[in-house]
């Protein structure tokens, strides 16, 4: 049955009614009405909000990177070390890897850094002969660190010689005795 004529409840194909705005053809108006249309029937929106509640603004997503976006490593890394207060550990880490670079091959054969603590830094020598050598080269060895670490952070350099045996223990010890002179050293 082809009539021209449309049913009962049926619409008619035709123009359009005159008081609709013209269908823009790159279809932003589509995604206008759906983005409010989606905006208000979020659950926080449909919610009634109570006396103590305060507004809350919708996150927004956009182009721009925020917190959610994946970060790189050392941005992650950097923050953390930030947060925490862990760059002057680092740093100090970071120079006692690079010992031998800092002071140079022949100083780092004969002492190692041991620990570093409120600007005070303990270097252990292999000889008391090269615990006089690096207490003579320790303004210099300051200058050097500071550069690394910044300004101010290496106060003073305690040099201490090796380990030694003791003398002050056994039967033939002599109380305020000098000990054994040149034997070590």
């Amino acid at each position: 049955m082809s009539s021209e004529r449309p049913e009962e409840g049926e619409e008619r194909p035709g123009p359009e009614p005159s008081h609709l705005p013209e269908h823009d053809p790159d279809g932003l108006d589509l995604a206008r009405s759906l983005t409010r249309a989606t905006s208000k029937s979020t659950p926080a929106a449909r919610r009634p909000r109570r006396s103590g509640d305060r507004p809350t603004r919708a996150r927004v997503t956009g182009a721009h990177p925020d917190d959610r976006d994946p970060q790189t490593l050392d941005s992650t890394l950097g923050r953390l070390v930030a947060e925490h207060g862990w760059e002057l550990d680092l740093r100090v880490q970071g120079v006692f890897g690079r010992w031998a670079e800092l002071v140079g091959a022949e100083v780092a054969q004969h002492c190692t850094p041991e620990t570093f603590a409120d600007g005070r830094l303990v270097v252990r020598t292999d000889s008391t002969a090269w615990a006089t050598q690096l207490r003579l080269l320790a303004p210099t060895l300051v200058r050097r660190l500071n550069e690394e670490l910044g300004h101010g952070t290496v106060a003073v350099i305690e040099v201490l010689g090796p380990h030694l045996p003791t003398w002050k223990k056994g039967p033939r010890s002599v109380r305020d005795g000098r000990g054994p002179r040149d034997t070590y050293g």
